[in-house]
């Protein structure tokens, strides 16, 4: 429990420092909330004269008029205090909401790889999204009410001791029992809306990874597992829901009991009062009304606490995210990769996603510029485990990758990028027109230059079959396209921009013979030069490769071209005889 308060004040001291970005507009609410509770707080001693105006003076229509406008007047200028510090908090809110959610997603923006790969995708978008929503709910409930609230109770009890120190007291001595059930209930809320939180998210990414792969799901048959799934994810969530809305709704009723014995005190005391000459009807009037505001804040910010549990949890989730160690940064004087021949060197890297799970270990090659070198292996031997590597999407743990000589941590991410053309056997397009998509990698193509990259691709023909041609707009992951055709995209890219050095991984897996065979015809033109590196199970792909490494279990077991890998008769022997033997 004490882990708890100090993991909950934590968040809040984070929260405040979003918040202090808006100070004067937080200091102007309060202002504006000092007023309301003053103005609502002189309402009842004008409604007080009025009655002793009837009860001790006779009825003075004049007198009791004159406090009724003051009392309309009043109340207009209360309500539109109210409705200014309404729109200030709205607008402090959701400002605060707006920078948490581009913090948070500037840090996905530069987040390592291995984060994002060990979590679903469903799981990071319920934080971004639905944990930031439900803390703006608490957050506004907070600036709405908790102000106004706390002012209210100091206000009436300023109020309350000149009328009457006496009964002011009685209101006091109550006034803990309130606190505590505030303070029980809040304990027992935080923990349930946390399990709620993580259940919602573990939700969100069940549904996401279902609807992502629904072909795959209906393929095989998985509905109903996938339904059994989703109904004990929903009945935890149900469950945990269900404790914190039971907890949270004890707040009302107990504060209200509490508030009623404050309110019969009062009534009773004061009774005791107007009778024995010491309080007059009007002040007994007054008082009971300030009685009555007096205890109104309590079931507020009561109220106010349960919501911000659930948004002090959900804040929680979203600034785990936040404060996730970032990708390491680019030294200060990193280098440029320029003029690149295409020179690649491995030097004893080992490599490992986990650590106690060896993958790669003392792995060393040089690449000589404009050499093909073709990666074959079983599935797991950490064949795109060196595609990552050598794009720097993960870092090496020991050893060193050079690229001209130079270790590739000593430069720029984006200028070594920028120097590979990769097109991998997943496609990836955003939504957008199919022009947009293709010159991803050379913004400032022509349309000339475009069309010939399509054309070398022989994406050229479907293009031109759609309806708007290179305007077609697609959807997200290329929409009605077939899997070919967006294959066929991503290799126009690379087509386009024509890098120094290549990565192909299955680059054509997705594609008709008759295609290939032509896409093949053009890789071969666009590698003329240019360091290559292609992974590819059909080995009739990679016949002509300059250097063919054999992977297995993460190291190189075998290593030369294909005829002298085929006069060993060893592994690659074995593997090219598994797919052409008759």
């Amino acid at each position: 429990m004490k882990q708890d308060k100090k993991g909950q004040q934590a968040i809040l001291k984070k929260v405040m420092q979003y918040i202090k970005r808006y100070t004067r507009l937080m200091a102007l609410s309060i202002l504006l909330a000092v007023v309301i509770v003053i103005l609502t707080l002189y309402v009842p001693i004008l409604i007080g004269k009025a009655i002793d105006g009837i009860v001790y003076g006779g009825v003075e229509f004049e007198g009791i008029l004159g406090h009724l406008v003051n009392v309309v007047i009043i109340v207009g200028v209360t309500a539109l205090a109210q409705w200014m510090m309404n729109t200030i908090n709205n607008k402090v809110t959701y400002q605060v909401v707006r920078d948490i959610r581009e913090e948070a997603f500037d840090k996905i923006e530069i987040l390592p790889l291995k984060y994002l790969d060990g979590r679903s995708q469903g799981e990071i978008v319920s934080r971004v999204i639905t944990d930031v929503d439900q803390f703006a709910d608490g957050l506004l409930l907070g600036f709405t009410q908790l102000f106004t609230g706390v002012m209210t109770i100091v206000g009436t009890l300023i109020f309350m001791l000149r009328i009457n120190v006496g009964i002011t007291f009685v209101v006091v001595l109550v006034t803990p029992l309130s606190l505590f059930v505030a303070s029980f209930i809040a304990k027992k809320t935080y923990s349930m809306f946390k399990l709620q939180s993580e259940a919602r998210g573990e939700q969100t990414a069940f549904i996401d990874e279902m609807i992502g792969n629904q072909k795959v799901v209906k393929a095989y048959g998985h509905e109903e597992e996938a339904m059994k799934q989703f109904d004990e994810i929903g009945d935890r969530l149900a469950q945990y829901s269900l404790r914190a809305i039971f907890f949270s709704s004890l707040t009302n009723p107990c504060t209200r009991f509490v508030n009623s014995i404050v309110y019969a005190g009062v009534a009773l005391t004061g009774a005791f009062a107007v009778i024995t000459g010491k309080m007059t009807v009007g002040a007994l009037s007054c008082f009971l009304s300030y009685a009555n505001q007096y205890t109104k804040p309590f079931n507020e910010i009561s109220g106010v606490v349960t919501e911000l549990q659930n948004a002090i949890a959900c804040a929680g989730r979203i600034f785990e995210l936040i404060e996730e160690e970032p990708q390491v940064e680019e030294p200060a004087n990193a280098i440029v990769l320029e003029n690149v021949q295409g020179e690649v060197t491995c030097k004893d890297v080992s490599f490992s996603y986990v650590p106690e799970k060896k993958l790669i270990e003392n792995f060393n090659i040089a690449i000589k510029p404009g050499q093909k070198v073709a990666i074959v292996g079983p599935t797991g031997c950490g064949k795109t485990t060196i595609i990552n590597l050598l794009m720097r999407f993960y870092d090496v743990d020991q050893g060193a990758i050079c690229v001209e000589e130079t270790d590739i941590r000593q430069m720029t991410r984006k200028s070594l990028r920028s120097n590979y053309g990769m097109v991998l056997q997943e496609t990836w397009l955003k939504k957008g027109t199919i022009k947009e998509n293709i010159i991803m990698g050379k913004p400032d193509a022509t349309e000339e230059e475009i069309i010939q990259a399509a054309k070398a691709s022989h994406a050229h023909s479907f293009i031109k079959r759609l309806p708007k041609g290179y305007d077609t707009v697609i959807g997200e992951d290329g929409g009605m396209l077939s899997q070919g055709q967006k294959q066929l995209l991503c290799i126009t890219r690379v087509m386009l921009c024509k890098p120094p050095m290549l990565i192909l991984d299955e680059a054509t897996s997705s594609i008709d013979t008759r295609t290939e065979i032509q896409i093949q015809s053009a890789f071969n033109k666009l590698m003329k030069g240019r360091t290559t590196f292609i992974v590819a199970h059909r080995l009739s792909t990679i016949q002509n490769a300059d250097v063919i490494l054999v992977m297995k279990e993460g190291e190189i077991i075998e290593q030369g071209n294909h005829e002298s890998l085929l006069e060993q008769k060893g592994f690659y022997a074995e593997l090219y005889n598994s797919q052409f033997a008759i």
